[in-house]
């Protein structure tokens, strides 16, 4: 938490409430596991109570604040209402089938997870979210260099040549107060 730098008596940006992880939102910052993961099997379940806003799954987290002095080097996968399963990049990368129409660049930027890349990869599908105050449940599966997203049952995003295939999973608190009844980590299931 980069507050915390400055101050260190800056407030938490996570507590427990009510038997629940909560992600306060501010100040901004990551809850971060101590131990590195690699194929794997993460499902979170999450809701905006009050009003919908941001949040998300940081995978394969390694060096802190990598991108804009606040965010470690990873692929978020995206939980801001009525967005969620997109992929960001965050100085890693990863590819996904339609990648012209599903990770739009302007002019003279190039795919990758830098400052003024095209870090952003939609997910497939429109209305998997649930309604603001109703629990919703994402799945994530983290297999080798690939990395698949359910939202609520649907596939919403499936990205393959990661350029990391390994690392820490990090909460985040952007913003936006979002309560957490489960965060749960296991192994996968044996490939088909």
């Amino acid at each position: 938490m980069p507050a915390k730098d400055a101050n260190p008596s800056a407030p938490a940006s996570f507590i427990v409430r009510n038997g629940m992880l909560v992600s306060l939102g501010t100040p901004p910052g990551h809850l971060v596991s101590n131990a590195s993961y690699r194929n794997y099997r993460l499902e979170v379940e999450y809701r905006f109570a009050a009003k919908p806003g941001n949040c998300g799954v940081l995978v394969h987290a390694s060096r802190p604040r990598a991108l804009y002095k606040m965010f470690p080097q990873s692929i978020e996968v995206q939980m801001l209402h009525e967005n969620a399963g997109d992929f960001w990049c965050i100085q890693e990368n990863i590819e996904v089938p339609d990648m012209e129409k599903r990770r739009p660049r302007t002019e003279g930027q190039k795919w990758g997870g830098a400052e003024g890349d095209a870090r952003r990869i939609l997910n497939l599908t429109d209305g998997s979210e649930k309604p603001v105050g109703d629990w919703n449940t994402m799945v994530i599966e983290a297999r080798d260099r690939g990395i698949k997203v359910w939202v609520n049952g649907d596939l919403v995003n499936d990205g393959f040549n990661c350029t990391a295939d390994r690392g820490r999973i990090a909460l985040q608190a952007e913003g936006s107060e979002v309560e957490f009844r489960k965060v749960e980590i296991g192994p996968l299931k044996a490939a088909p």
